[in-house]
């Protein structure tokens, strides 16, 4: 499985319609930032304002807590972000943190500088000049802490080289971003908008760094790179922090819950977020396809035949729907 998240794969196997899907193949937030009725007719009949994305930026900045002698660039996701950085960095040996999500790896290669891979972000290559890593990290959820990434950005500072780091999962885990304690280094920091607010489909996130290296992420983004409904509802989601502070708790609680329901059904939890749980089983892809039959959608690894991933069922009758599946397959593996 290259990304989770679509479902056609597992109707296309396994038969079935959407509706009839449990879908935990991803690491969305199952409990979205409410859309509203309606938008603006503006958001729907005038090109996108400036003044728009200077209040999105603004309300990501504070968000964030990005410091104010950083540029900070909004795209259509952090995935076209990611893919334009291989233009814009210095050349040089590329290093990344793995296993990790895999497109950090593909944009790269596609540029002809295909990552060595680390199995320890501490182990830093001599001549490494860009380094990537997703913190916390995907799937696993491994967690570097800010003294070490600061002393690391430094060191590829020195050379002339960038630190990136991907927070996509950094909104569920207060105080793991490194944004607010970032100085003159050379890292840029992407963030993502739909995992947390469950709005994967809006496409929308952010990219911090240096001002000079943002404006021109900015130039190759140019004009009118996302929607008036993305400029308005990102803005009021980021704004309203009552909804964040009560969707950290909801999650951690929700996550607490889905971890006891897989640990009594005989699967090892070491790892995830409070967005996805990271189970290890001898029978992982076997587990995978019992439960695919019963129309739940998991998350295997090529990489890590051992390893199955399940993001939040999103409410007590569907973690119910998991729990019974999981005793029911259990027998048979």
């Amino acid at each position: 499985m290259k990304h989770g998240g679509d479902l056609s794969e597992a109707i296309e196997r396994f038969g079935g319609t959407p509706d009839q899907w449990l879908d935990l193949s991803t690491g969305i937030n199952p409990h979205a930032y409410p859309v509203p009725d309606r938008f603006s007719d503006k958001a729907w009949t005038s090109l996108p304002a400036q003044s728009a994305q200077d209040q999105l930026i603004g309300a990501a900045r504070q968000t964030y807590a990005v410091p104010d002698h950083l540029g900070l660039a909004a795209g259509p996701g952090t995935q076209l972000l990611l893919s334009v950085l291989p233009q814009l960095l210095p050349q040089g040996p590329v290093a990344l943190a793995a296993p990790t999500y895999t497109s950090h790896a593909d944009v790269w290669t596609r540029d002809g500088r295909k990552p060595v891979e680390l199995s320890s972000i501490y182990a830093l290559p001599a001549d490494a000049k860009i380094v990537l890593l997703v913190n916390p990290n995907n799937p696993d959820g491994q967690l570097v802490d800010v003294k070490s990434l600061l002393e690391i950005a430094r060191t590829l500072t020195e050379r002339g080289g960038y630190l990136v780091v991907d927070e996509a999962f950094a909104d569920v885990m207060p105080g793991s971003s490194l944004l607010p304690h970032m100085g003159n280094e050379n890292i840029l920091i992407l963030r993502s908008f739909g995992k947390f607010f469950g709005l994967a489909g809006l496409r929308l996130g952010f990219l911090a760094g240096p001002k000079p290296m943002i404006a021109k992420v900015s130039a190759l983004l140019e004009s009118w790179c996302l929607s008036g409904p993305a400029l308005e509802l990102g803005t009021a989601a980021l704004k309203d922090q009552a909804w964040q502070k009560s969707m950290t708790r909801q999650l951690a609680d929700e996550m607490a819950d889905l971890t006891l329901a897989l640990q009594q059904n005989m699967l090892s939890v070491f790892g995830g977020t409070p967005l996805y749980a990271l189970a290890g089983t001898r029978s992982a892809a076997k587990l995978h396809d019992a439960l695919a039959k019963q129309r739940i959608w998991t998350r295997v690894f090529d990489y890590a035949p051992t390893w199955i991933r399940f993001g939040l069922p999103g409410g007590a009758e569907n973690l119910a729907r998991l729990t019974d599946a999981l005793a029911a397959v259990q027998k048979d593996l």
